[in-house]
């Protein structure tokens, strides 16, 4: 697998016990960090993938629904506003 650096942002408190399990662990904090969110993404995949598959019913290839889905404002409230021309 291909490392990419791509730094994230955590707040101080994440940030410390990412430190203290790291040591304690003789690991990285990438390696923490790697093995968190991959833990996470597995015990979650059912819950991405039903919002991912709501996602995609909600997308008709139109401007209007992926304005709808990325703002949270409903067909009704675009269409108020002045709507698209599709």
């Amino acid at each position: 697998m291909a490392t990419v650096t791509a730094p994230i942002k955590v707040d101080a408190e994440t940030d410390r016990l990412i430190s203290h399990a790291a040591h304690f662990l003789q690991r990285s904090k990438k390696s923490v960090v790697d093995v968190a969110v991959r833990e996470y993404v597995e015990n979650h995949r059912a819950e991405i993938q039903t919002a991912a598959l709501e996602s995609l019913r909600l997308l008709d290839g139109t401007t209007k629904s992926a304005v709808t889905m990325v703002s949270g404002i409903s067909s009704e409230e675009l269409d108020e506003l002045g709507g698209f021309d599709e």
